[in-house]
């Protein structure tokens, strides 16, 4: 039986790669063996890519910002002038900056969070399925979340902007399933992340213990948890499988 976890000789996007689950993604993928094409607004990525390529693994960088039309074409006129197709990606750039009920929240903090997290996944989607069209086949896995499946108290627009991002992943499914392109979507609850971290904890170990409490394990999940469930959604073991939304979430939605 071939490997089906394989990821040889593959060609690999990886948005929002700089950092946290993208950069453990791409760390991934090279290891086993992708062309990974790291893309973040923050040109931190670069840093990540020369790593991976100081280890022997193939790894570029490229600035994106996915809310920007023309900053998208551009990446993906630079994959297929480098590669010549792309093969799987990792839809993971988003952002998280809300704290307020629904009523107090901002018109600039919806246009923000909508533009990345939701504009943006639909603009690379775009870009990336007109790719994949012509190699007749492909992976595509989006960063959704828990807050995309139910509520998230405090965080409504953030939560709608993953409710459309799962929208966004059935959709496509559906449209290209006969064209050998899946499409999928990885639902984290939260994640011990440097930005986690810094915007949740702030140094309150309550705060911690609450966090955790939250999930019928007693923990928060880990970056990589939730990139063996992407590695898996994007594989040829998952060849069955697209429109799914797989939650990593500690049990949370079980409840």
């Amino acid at each position: 039986m071939t490997n089906q976890h394989t990821f040889k000789d593959k060609i690999v996007l990886v948005t929002g790669a700089a950092a946290g689950i993208g950069e453990a993604a791409a760390q991934a993928y090279a290891a086993q063996g992708a062309k990974v094409v790291l893309a973040d607004i923050d040109t931190g990525g670069e840093q990540v890519a020369e790593a991976l390529r100081i280890q022997g693994f193939a790894a570029v960088f490229h600035a994106c910002d996915v809310s920007n039309s023309d900053s998208v074409q551009a990446l993906f006129a630079f994959i297929q002038g480098s590669f010549g197709r792309l093969d799987i990606a990792f839809n993971n750039a988003g952002i998280d900056i809300e704290t307020e009920k629904l009523a107090e929240g901002s018109e600039q903090v919806f246009d923000k969070i909508m533009d990345i997290n939701v504009k943006g996944v639909w603009l690379c989607m775009q870009q990336e399925l007109k790719m994949m069209l012509k190699t007749a086949g492909g992976a595509i896995v989006n960063t959704a979340s828990v807050a995309g499946l139910g509520a998230a108290p405090k965080m409504s627009i953030y939560a709608a902007s993953k409710h459309a991002v799962v929208g966004l992943t059935k959709s496509a499914a559906v449209e290209y399933a006969k064209k050998g392109i899946r499409v999928n979507a990885v639902c984290p609850a939260v994640i011990d992340t440097d930005m986690y971290r810094k915007r949740a904890l702030e140094g309150d170990e309550n705060q911690a213990r609450a966090i955790s409490a939250m999930h019928p394990v007693g923990r928060i999940g880990t970056v990589d948890e939730v990139v063996s469930a992407v590695m898996y959604l994007s594989s040829g073991a998952a060849g069955f499988t697209t429109g799914a939304t797989l939650p990593v979430d500690g049990g949370s939605t079980a409840i």
